[in-house]
Parts: C-alpha cells; sequence; structure tokens
C-alpha cells in the first residue's frame, strides 16, 4: 500500500485547540480516499468518466474544466492548484489556478495519453508527487465546510443541530478525535462536497454533506451506520431528481458500495 507523507496536513478542532494528525491518521485518509477514487492506481490519476464533460484529477478526483465549460458542480481542481501555489509547491510553468484543463475534448485527452505528450506527462507526474498535498488540501475543505453550511442556515435551531451533528462525527465520547469519522467527513465532502453551492442541486435538492446531516439519524446506535444511511438516502433522491439523460442510476452501486466503507 502506498504511504503518503503529509509534513504539513492539519486540520482546525472545532471545539477549541488546534490539531495536527499524526503520520498514522494522515496515511490512513489519503490511503481510503485514493482507494475509493482510483482503486489506488495510477492510471486513474488523470480520468475523464464515461457519460461525463469534464476530466477528474488526482488521488481525490478532483474535477477540471476545459476551456469555456461550464457545469452545475463545483470545479475542485482549480482549488488544489491555489492551495499548493500558496504552500510553494514545485509544479509545471504553465500550471495556475486559472488554467483550463489543457484538452477540450475526450478524444484530445485520451491521444495525449496514448502519445503521452510533454504536457500530459508533466500533469501526471505533479499529480504521482504530490499526493500528500492533495490529502492536505482534503482537510482544509472539511475543516472550512462546517463554518460554509453554518452560514447557509438561517434558523439557529438548525445551526445547532448541524454543529452538534458533525462534532459528533469527528469526535469520540472522551473528546478525541475519532479517525474513522474524520475520514468520513473528509471524504463525502471530497465525494459530493458541502451541500453549499446553489447549482449543485437537482428540483431544487441537494446531495451534500449538510444534506446528510439534516437528514442523519441521531438515535442510530452507529453513528457511522446512520452516516452511511443518510448519504445512501441522499445520494438516491439525487438518482430519482436527476435528468434522465444523464442516466444517474448507473453510478449507484459504487456510490453505495463507497459508502459501505463509512462502517463495515
Amino acid at each position: 500500500m502506498k504511504r503518503f507523507f503529509l509534513p504539513f496536513l492539519f486540520i482546525v478542532v472545532l471545539m477549541g485547540a488546534p490539531l495536527e494528525l499524526t503520520q498514522k491518521q494522515a496515511d490512513y485518509i489519503a490511503q481510503k480516499v485514493w482507494q475509493n477514487e482510483g482503486a489506488g492506481k495510477d492510471k486513474y490519476l488523470i480520468w475523464w468518466n464515461e457519460g461525463e464533460d469534464f476530466a477528474s484529477l488526482g488521488i481525490g478526483h478532483f474535477i477540471w474544466f476545459p476551456k469555456d465549460h461550464t457545469e452545475r458542480f463545483r470545479e475542485v481542481f482549480p482549488m488544489v492548484v491555489a492551495f499548493m501555489q500558496q504552500r510553494h509547491v514545485a509544479m509545471p510553468e504553465w500550471l495556475t489556478p486559472q488554467s483550463d484543463f489543457p484538452w477540450q475534448s475526450k478524444e484530445a485527452f485520451l491521444a495525449a495519453k496514448r502519445a503521452k505528450t510533454p504536457r500530459y506527462m508533466q500533469l501526471f507526474h505533479f499529480l504521482k508527487n504530490t499526493m500528500g498535498e492533495q490529502a492536505a488540501f482534503m482537510a482544509q475543505r472539511m475543516q472550512q465546510a462546517l463554518p460554509q453550511m453554518l452560514e447557509r442556515l438561517d434558523d439557529p435551531a438548525q445551526k445547532k443541530i448541524i454543529k452538534r451533528r458533525f462534532n459528533h462525527m469527528l469526535y469520540t465520547d472522551d473528546g478525541s478525535v475519532d479517525e474513522i469519522g474524520l475520514y468520513i467527513l473528509i471524504d463525502y465532502t471530497n465525494f459530493k462536497g458541502e451541500g453549499t453551492l446553489k447549482s449543485e442541486r437537482y428540483k431544487g435538492q441537494g446531495w451534500g454533506l449538510l444534506q446528510v446531516l439534516q437528514h442523519l439519524d441521531e438515535s442510530h446506535p452507529d453513528k457511522y451506520k446512520a452516516f452511511s444511511d443518510s448519504a445512501k438516502a441522499m445520494l438516491s433522491r439525487r438518482i430519482r431528481n436527476s435528468p434522465p439523460a444523464r442516466g444517474e442510476e448507473r453510478w449507484r452501486r459504487g456510490w453505495f458500495k463507497r459508502l459501505d466503507t463509512y462502517w463495515r
């Protein structure tokens, strides 16, 4: 199994003092997410899924659009590049947070991949060599998810519920960080977003972390299973509400298999 060295990965514990992840925690999270997204295989570091109009990159399969492309989903890869740029991570000269995906179509991308063009290889090696930084980005994104979700809510009672459920996932009963809960929050935020973007809705209903926490059954004796069940319900709703032309039913099995890693 690959080892991801994360020299600066940390999050802020929302109960108070800052927390630095141990190397074991960092490795565990990075390995689990990369297994979920790309089966831990290098060939999936730059990928273009069937039926999608954009590429997915890195251990988190971060979305990156070709030039002039618009989608309802959050374009995350430029956020990753900006994160690394702020930390002075070495990257190809042509790559900036403003860069578009270098190939305008899936066909052009696959041709470049087969030919191993210089730009393709530069991008591949960049992703291969920065897996730790990619995992650090995901941890930071999770850290920022709670204030984003609370900002979207007007009802003080709802704010209190979301904060309580988020912290219940993140901590054990004795107040220490729950490694499995931490993985779940990081993975789902990376997988389906914070749930705060208005464009990430079908028929006005979202499927991100916010919606999962809103529908979570706090009375369930297993909080991991409760989160998984709620996420399955939100993604089932997404599939029902999705435009038929997208054929999202084909993703149900893979999505649910991923959610089962949260409790099995």
